[in-house]
C-alpha cells in the first residue's frame, strides 16, 4: 500500500458483525476513551433509493463485508474490553450500512492486504484510513469522506529536540505501507544529500507498535496521519504535537472497479449523512472532526 495516510490487536481474519439491526439496539451501548457514549445511528433507516443502488451480489446476504486493519487508534482499533473492533471511521461505516439497509461485517487484516482484497471481491468494502491517490484509483474506485494530513509527535517537551524540518540523525517511528514511510525517505535523502546524517525510520507492522515505541523512548517522534497523532497524544497525555500537519489529502473508501453502482451507493450515504448531521456527530463524538468535508466525490485524488 504505497502512498497511504497511515497504516491488530486480534488475528486477521476475525470479524465483527453490526449494521442496520445492531445499529437500532445499541442506543446505550458506552465505550471508553474518545468515542464514549451512544452509538450515532442516522435518523430514518434505509434509504430506497440508496438500497436500489446495491448490487444484487453485495445485497443477497444482507451485508457489507469490509476489510479493516483495527490497529489504527482512534479510527479503526480493537476495544480491549469488549474485543469489538471500534473507532469513529468504523462507526461512520455502520452509518453508511443503514442508509444502504445492511449490516455491516468487518473483518480485520493487514493493512497492505486489503486493497487486494478488494480488488479480488473477498472484501466488498475497504475502510482503514485509505488515502485517495491516484496509484491506487487505478485498481480501485474511491468515495472520499475526511481530509488528513501528516503530523509528528514526540513526548512532551521534544527531549530529544527533533524538527520535522530537520530531523536528520533521528529515529522516527512510522507504520509500514503509510506514505509517511515514503515522507521520511524523501526528507532522509536531503539530510544526506546535504551532508547530514540520514533519519531512522523505525517502521513497525501497526501503528500501536509505533505508539507504544515513543511513549517508550524507543524512538525519538513519530509520524503518522493527522488524527491519529491528535487521537494518540490526547490519549496517552504523553505526547506533544510538534510542527504543523502537512500534505493533506482526502481519505476514501475503497470500492471494487467490477462493483457496479456501489460506488454511487456509497457515495449517495455520504452525502445523506453530511445533510443529515450524523456525519458531524460521529465526528465530533470522536473529537475528529478537524478533517471533516462538505463534498464527498468520486475518485478524488489529488496527486
Amino acid at each position: 500500500m504505497t502512498g497511504s495516510l497511515r497504516r491488530h490487536a486480534i488475528a486477521a481474519g476475525a470479524l465483527v458483525l453490526t449494521g442496520a439491526l445492531a445499529l437500532t439496539a445499541c442506543g446505550d451501548d458506552k465505550a471508553s476513551g474518545p468515542g464514549g457514549g451512544a452509538k450515532v445511528t442516522p435518523q430514518g433507516g434505509a434509504d430506497a433509493k440508496l438500497t436500489a443502488l446495491v448490487p444484487d451480489s453485495i445485497k443477497s446476504d444482507g451485508k457489507i463485508v469490509i476489510g479493516t486493519d483495527a490497529s489504527y487508534p482512534p479510527n479503526e482499533s480493537v476495544d480491549a474490553a469488549t474485543r469489538k473492533i471500534t473507532g469513529w471511521d468504523v462507526e461512520l461505516a455502520e452509518a453508511i450500512g443503514v442508509k444502504l439497509g445492511l449490516k455491516t461485517q468487518f473483518e480485520n487484516a493487514g493493512f497492505d492486504t486489503i486493497i487486494p482484497g478488494v480488488q479480488s471481491g473477498k472484501y466488498e468494502l475497504g475502510v482503514s484510513s485509505f488515502t485517495d491517490n491516484k496509484e491506487r484509483e487505478k485498481v480501485v474506485d474511491f468515495v472520499t469522506y475526511y481530509s488528513a494530513g501528516t503530523s509528528w509527535a514526540a513526548l512532551k517537551g521534544n527531549p530529544k529536540g527533533v524538527n520535522p524540518d530537520d530531523a536528520c540523525g533521528k529515529n522516527i517511528g512510522v507504520q509500514q505501507g503509510t506514505v509517511q514511510v515514503e515522507d521520511l525517505k524523501a526528507r532522509s535523502k536531503k539530510c544526506t544529500d546535504a551532508g547530514k546524517p540520514a533519519i531512522n525510520a523505525v517502521v513497525r507492522k501497526q501503528q500501536t507498535e509505533v505508539n507504544n515505541d515513543l511513549v517508550a523512548g524507543k524512538v525519538d517522534a513519530m509520524a503518522a496521519d493527522s488524527p491519529i497523532v491528535g487521537g494518540a497524544a490526547k490519549k496517552t497525555g504523553k505526547l506533544d504535537i510538534i510542527g504543523q500537519a502537512y500534505d493533506t489529502a482526502p481519505y476514501g473508501y475503497a470500492i471494487g472497479k467490477n462493483a457496479g453502482q456501489m460506488k454511487e451507493a456509497v457515495l449517495g450515504a455520504v452525502k445523506s449523512l453530511i445533510a443529515d448531521g450524523t456525519y458531524k456527530k460521529i465526528l465530533e463524538k470522536w473529537g475528529v472532526e478537524q478533517g471533516a468535508i462538505t463534498e464527498p466525490v468520486l475518485n478524488g485524488a489529488q496527486s
